[in-house]
């Protein structure tokens, strides 16, 4: 793999015109992928701010926020890397609730919040109308490769050494989720841009 770098504003800067320009009359969806030590959060906040300064509507939802209730996501253990990795986001309220709206023909009507995992309990947020031409923004873990139907997607991608070390001790059970959604998702390949943040001061993105 041959990566070059790049700066973080420059980065930005290739994502937002990227959106810009395939941009279209109905919506725009836009997955920022990355385990949670490699910031996709961050980032995609930081690609919301510069997408409204281009005079874009955007909603910003997060896949925390779509999580099954406990008893679904712990059935086999709190840390169980392979319900971490299949069990845990509630796809199809994710799909239900975001992606159907935002497709071809859709209401633009949103739910950006259904489920709190610290309390257990839903959020019983209220929808958001998100006009035509809009963009949806969508960070998560283990995000690609389960039929989202992403317009365009970022994946941040850590080195497994990286991955380790930035991962606190408490959460290092995750970790052959991680591994394992490497290995048979191949994020790297799937996603448009693929972004190895080892320093994130000093990102560099995945050459083809």
């Amino acid at each position: 793999m041959r990566f070059r770098p790049v700066s973080p504003d420059l980065l930005l800067t290739e994502v937002t015109e990227t959106i810009i320009t395939r941009a279209g009359e109905e919506w725009t969806r836009v997955g920022i992928a990355g385990a949670p030590p490699a910031g996709p959060g961050g980032f995609a906040d930081r690609l919301a701010d510069a997408l409204r300064l281009r005079g874009r509507p955007v909603v910003r939802v997060s896949s925390a926020d779509f999580l099954r209730p406990a008893s679904l996501r712990f059935e086999h253990g709190r840390t169980d890397p392979d319900a971490r990795h299949d069990d845990w986001l509630d796809l199809g309220g994710l799909v239900r609730e975001v992606f159907d709206p935002l497709a071809p023909g859709g209401s633009g009507r949103v739910l950006p919040t259904l489920w709190n995992a610290a309390t257990d309990r839903a959020t019983r947020a209220e929808y958001v109308d998100l006009p035509p031409g809009g963009v949806l923004v969508l960070d998560g873990e283990l995000l690609l490769g389960r039929g989202l139907p992403f317009d365009c997607a970022v994946h941040l991608w850590l080195s497994p050494a990286a991955l380790r070390r930035r991962t606190a001790a408490a959460d290092a059970w995750a970790l052959p989720a991680f591994e394992r959604y490497d290995s048979t998702v191949h994020p790297l390949a799937a996603a448009e841009f693929a972004v190895r943040v080892d320093d994130p001061a000093h990102p560099a993105l995945l050459d083809e």
